[in-house]
Protein backbone atom coordinates (compact mmCIF):
# COMPACT_ATOMS: atom_id res chain seq x y z
CA UNK A 1 0.00 0.00 0.00
CA UNK A 2 1.55 3.29 -1.08
CA UNK A 3 1.41 6.27 1.27
CA UNK A 4 -0.23 9.40 -0.11
CA UNK A 5 1.40 12.79 0.17
CA UNK A 6 -0.48 16.01 0.70
CA UNK A 7 0.83 19.09 -1.03
CA UNK A 8 0.59 22.56 0.39
CA UNK A 9 -1.55 25.20 -1.39
CA UNK A 10 1.47 26.99 -2.87
CA UNK A 11 2.64 23.70 -4.42
CA UNK A 12 -0.67 23.27 -6.24
CA UNK A 13 -0.35 26.21 -8.66
CA UNK A 14 -0.63 25.35 -12.36
CA UNK A 15 2.42 25.10 -14.56
CA UNK A 16 3.49 28.26 -16.30
CA UNK A 17 3.58 26.87 -19.84
CA UNK A 18 0.98 25.11 -21.86
CA UNK A 19 3.19 22.01 -22.08
CA UNK A 20 3.16 21.53 -18.31
CA UNK A 21 6.81 22.45 -17.74
CA UNK A 22 7.77 23.64 -14.29
CA UNK A 23 9.21 27.15 -13.97
CA UNK A 24 12.96 27.54 -13.70
CA UNK A 25 14.65 28.02 -10.34
CA UNK A 26 15.09 31.76 -10.90
CA UNK A 27 11.50 32.26 -11.98
CA UNK A 28 10.01 30.12 -9.23
CA UNK A 29 12.10 31.86 -6.55
CA UNK A 30 12.15 35.39 -7.97
CA UNK A 31 10.42 36.93 -4.95
CA UNK A 32 12.66 35.00 -2.55
CA UNK A 33 15.85 36.07 -4.31
CA UNK A 34 14.83 39.73 -4.53
CA UNK A 35 13.53 39.91 -0.96
CA UNK A 36 16.58 38.04 0.33
CA UNK A 37 18.93 40.46 -1.43
CA UNK A 38 17.02 43.41 0.03
CA UNK A 39 17.19 41.83 3.50
CA UNK A 40 20.96 41.36 3.29
CA UNK A 41 21.47 44.89 1.99
CA UNK A 42 19.33 46.45 4.73
CA UNK A 43 21.01 44.33 7.41
CA UNK A 44 24.40 45.47 6.14
CA UNK A 45 23.38 49.12 6.26
CA UNK A 46 22.11 48.75 9.82
CA UNK A 47 25.03 46.68 11.12
CA UNK A 48 27.88 48.54 9.43
CA UNK A 49 26.38 51.98 8.88
CA UNK A 50 24.54 52.73 12.11
CA UNK A 51 26.00 53.01 15.62
CA UNK A 52 25.57 50.02 17.91
CA UNK A 53 23.69 51.73 20.72
CA UNK A 54 21.49 50.48 23.51
CA UNK A 55 19.13 53.43 23.35
CA UNK A 56 16.99 54.40 20.39
CA UNK A 57 15.26 57.77 20.29
CA UNK A 58 13.57 57.77 16.89
CA UNK A 59 10.47 55.73 16.13
CA UNK A 60 11.35 55.85 12.43
CA UNK A 61 14.80 54.41 13.16
CA UNK A 62 13.19 51.73 15.30
CA UNK A 63 10.90 50.78 12.40
CA UNK A 64 13.75 50.92 9.90
CA UNK A 65 15.70 48.41 11.96
CA UNK A 66 12.79 45.97 11.53
CA UNK A 67 12.92 46.10 7.72
CA UNK A 68 15.57 43.37 7.26
CA UNK A 69 13.41 41.01 9.31
CA UNK A 70 10.35 41.83 7.20
CA UNK A 71 12.22 41.32 3.93
CA UNK A 72 13.74 38.04 5.17
CA UNK A 73 10.29 36.83 6.22
CA UNK A 74 8.97 37.50 2.71
CA UNK A 75 11.96 35.66 1.25
CA UNK A 76 11.28 32.60 3.42
CA UNK A 77 7.55 32.62 2.75
CA UNK A 78 7.99 32.72 -1.03
CA UNK A 79 10.62 29.98 -1.14
CA UNK A 80 9.50 27.45 -3.74
CA UNK A 81 9.07 24.13 -1.94
CA UNK A 82 9.49 21.92 -4.97
CA UNK A 83 12.85 23.46 -5.82
CA UNK A 84 13.83 23.39 -2.13
CA UNK A 85 13.22 19.62 -2.05
CA UNK A 86 14.94 19.08 -5.37
CA UNK A 87 18.07 20.92 -4.19
CA UNK A 88 17.77 19.44 -0.66
CA UNK A 89 18.04 22.93 0.77
CA UNK A 90 17.02 21.69 4.22
CA UNK A 91 20.41 19.96 4.42
CA UNK A 92 22.17 23.22 3.59
CA UNK A 93 20.21 26.10 5.07
CA UNK A 94 19.41 24.64 8.49
CA UNK A 95 23.04 23.68 9.26
CA UNK A 96 24.10 27.09 7.89
CA UNK A 97 21.72 28.83 10.30
CA UNK A 98 23.09 26.80 13.20
CA UNK A 99 26.69 27.56 12.24
CA UNK A 100 25.91 31.27 12.01
CA UNK A 101 24.55 31.10 15.55
CA UNK A 102 27.31 28.87 16.89
CA UNK A 103 30.33 30.38 15.14
CA UNK A 104 29.35 34.05 14.87
CA UNK A 105 26.90 35.01 17.60
CA UNK A 106 28.12 32.75 20.42
CA UNK A 107 31.82 33.77 20.22
CA UNK A 108 30.81 37.42 19.96
CA UNK A 109 28.59 37.15 23.04
CA UNK A 110 31.41 35.58 25.06
CA UNK A 111 33.91 38.15 23.81
CA UNK A 112 31.86 41.25 24.63
CA UNK A 113 30.14 40.08 27.82
CA UNK A 114 32.85 41.60 30.07
CA UNK A 115 33.68 44.61 27.88
CA UNK A 116 31.92 47.88 28.76
CA UNK A 117 29.67 49.24 26.06
CA UNK A 118 26.61 48.24 24.07
CA UNK A 119 28.10 45.51 21.86
CA UNK A 120 27.04 42.60 24.09
CA UNK A 121 23.47 43.89 24.31
CA UNK A 122 23.37 44.76 20.60
CA UNK A 123 24.58 41.29 19.64
CA UNK A 124 21.83 39.58 21.63
CA UNK A 125 19.30 42.06 20.26
CA UNK A 126 20.32 41.01 16.75
CA UNK A 127 20.41 37.31 17.64
CA UNK A 128 16.75 37.07 18.64
CA UNK A 129 15.29 37.97 15.20
CA UNK A 130 17.86 35.63 13.65
CA UNK A 131 16.56 32.78 15.83
CA UNK A 132 12.98 33.60 14.81
CA UNK A 133 13.89 33.52 11.13
CA UNK A 134 15.81 30.26 11.56
CA UNK A 135 12.81 28.61 13.22
CA UNK A 136 10.43 29.86 10.54
CA UNK A 137 12.84 28.76 7.81
CA UNK A 138 12.91 25.24 9.27
CA UNK A 139 9.11 25.23 9.30
CA UNK A 140 8.93 26.36 5.68
CA UNK A 141 11.55 23.87 4.48
CA UNK A 142 9.56 21.13 6.22
CA UNK A 143 6.59 21.93 3.96
CA UNK A 144 4.91 24.66 5.99
CA UNK A 145 2.40 26.85 4.19
CA UNK A 146 3.14 30.41 3.15
CA UNK A 147 0.32 32.04 5.21
CA UNK A 148 1.41 30.26 8.39
CA UNK A 149 5.02 31.23 7.69
CA UNK A 150 4.00 34.88 7.65
CA UNK A 151 1.87 34.41 10.76
CA UNK A 152 4.79 32.93 12.67
CA UNK A 153 7.14 35.73 11.59
CA UNK A 154 4.69 38.42 12.70
CA UNK A 155 3.60 36.76 15.96
CA UNK A 156 7.12 35.94 17.15
CA UNK A 157 8.34 39.45 16.38
CA UNK A 158 5.40 40.87 18.35
CA UNK A 159 6.41 38.66 21.28
CA UNK A 160 9.99 39.88 21.06
CA UNK A 161 8.84 43.51 21.18
CA UNK A 162 6.24 42.91 23.90
CA UNK A 163 8.44 43.49 26.94
CA UNK A 164 7.81 39.95 28.15
CA UNK A 165 11.54 39.23 28.40
CA UNK A 166 12.01 42.31 30.60
CA UNK A 167 9.39 40.99 33.00
CA UNK A 168 10.80 37.46 32.84
CA UNK A 169 14.19 38.80 33.97
CA UNK A 170 12.67 39.57 37.37
CA UNK A 171 10.23 36.70 37.81
CA UNK A 172 12.29 33.77 36.45
CA UNK A 173 15.59 34.68 38.11
CA UNK A 174 16.15 34.33 41.88
CA UNK A 175 15.65 38.00 42.75
CA UNK A 176 14.78 38.63 46.40
CA UNK A 177 11.09 39.33 46.64
CA UNK A 178 10.00 37.75 43.34
CA UNK A 179 7.30 39.88 41.74
CA UNK A 180 7.92 42.58 44.33
CA UNK A 181 11.36 43.14 42.79
CA UNK A 182 9.83 44.46 39.54
CA UNK A 183 10.72 48.20 39.46
CA UNK A 184 8.01 50.84 39.60
CA UNK A 185 9.40 52.48 36.45
CA UNK A 186 11.07 50.52 33.64
CA UNK A 187 13.76 53.08 32.85
CA UNK A 188 15.80 50.65 30.73
CA UNK A 189 13.04 49.56 28.31
CA UNK A 190 13.92 51.77 25.34
CA UNK A 191 11.95 49.61 22.90
CA UNK A 192 8.81 50.51 24.88
CA UNK A 193 9.76 54.15 25.49
CA UNK A 194 10.24 54.84 21.78
CA UNK A 195 6.63 53.77 21.15
CA UNK A 196 4.94 55.24 24.23
CA UNK A 197 6.98 58.43 24.34
CA UNK A 198 8.12 57.81 27.91
CA UNK A 199 9.50 55.05 30.10
CA UNK A 200 6.58 52.90 31.24
CA UNK A 201 5.49 52.47 34.80
CA UNK A 202 5.13 48.92 36.05
CA UNK A 203 1.39 48.96 35.47
CA UNK A 204 1.77 50.45 31.98
CA UNK A 205 4.31 47.75 31.16
CA UNK A 206 1.90 45.03 32.26
CA UNK A 207 -0.83 46.46 30.01
CA UNK A 208 1.69 46.78 27.18
CA UNK A 209 2.70 43.12 27.53
CA UNK A 210 -0.89 41.85 27.71
CA UNK A 211 -1.81 43.88 24.62
CA UNK A 212 1.08 42.39 22.67
CA UNK A 213 0.33 38.85 23.85
CA UNK A 214 -3.27 39.29 22.75
CA UNK A 215 -2.19 40.61 19.36
CA UNK A 216 0.25 37.72 18.89
CA UNK A 217 -2.49 35.20 19.69
CA UNK A 218 -4.83 36.86 17.19
CA UNK A 219 -2.14 36.75 14.52
CA UNK A 220 -1.56 33.05 15.20
CA UNK A 221 -5.09 31.78 15.63
CA UNK A 222 -7.51 34.20 13.95
CA UNK A 223 -8.93 32.16 11.06
CA UNK A 224 -7.89 33.42 7.65
CA UNK A 225 -11.49 33.65 6.50
CA UNK A 226 -12.30 35.95 9.42
CA UNK A 227 -9.45 38.33 8.61
CA UNK A 228 -10.40 38.27 4.92
CA UNK A 229 -14.00 38.97 5.88
CA UNK A 230 -12.93 41.95 7.98
CA UNK A 231 -10.93 43.36 5.07
CA UNK A 232 -13.88 42.89 2.71
CA UNK A 233 -16.23 44.56 5.21
CA UNK A 234 -13.92 47.55 5.57
CA UNK A 235 -13.67 47.81 1.79
CA UNK A 236 -17.44 47.75 1.37
CA UNK A 237 -17.90 50.35 4.11
CA UNK A 238 -15.34 52.62 2.43
CA UNK A 239 -17.13 52.32 -0.94
CA UNK A 240 -20.49 53.09 0.66
CA UNK A 241 -19.06 56.19 2.34
CA UNK A 242 -17.51 57.27 -0.95
CA UNK A 243 -20.85 56.97 -2.76
CA UNK A 244 -22.63 58.95 -0.07
CA UNK A 245 -20.02 61.69 -0.23
CA UNK A 246 -20.31 61.88 -4.02
CA UNK A 247 -24.10 61.93 -3.78
CA UNK A 248 -23.96 64.79 -1.28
Amino acid sequence: MRAETVSTPDEQRPADSGQGEEPSFLRANAVTLIAGTVAVALAGIIWFGLPHEREIDSLWLFLFKLTPFAAAGVAIGWLDLRWARRLRLQLVLIPAAFLAFFCLFVPRIFFYRSIPGAEHYYTILTLVPFIILALVLAYRLGGGSRPTTFRLCAALLILQLSGLEDLAFFVTNPHPGGWASVPAVWDWANHIRVRLGHYPTREEAYVFIVAHLTLALLVLFLPGRVSRGLRVSRGLAARVRGRRERGA
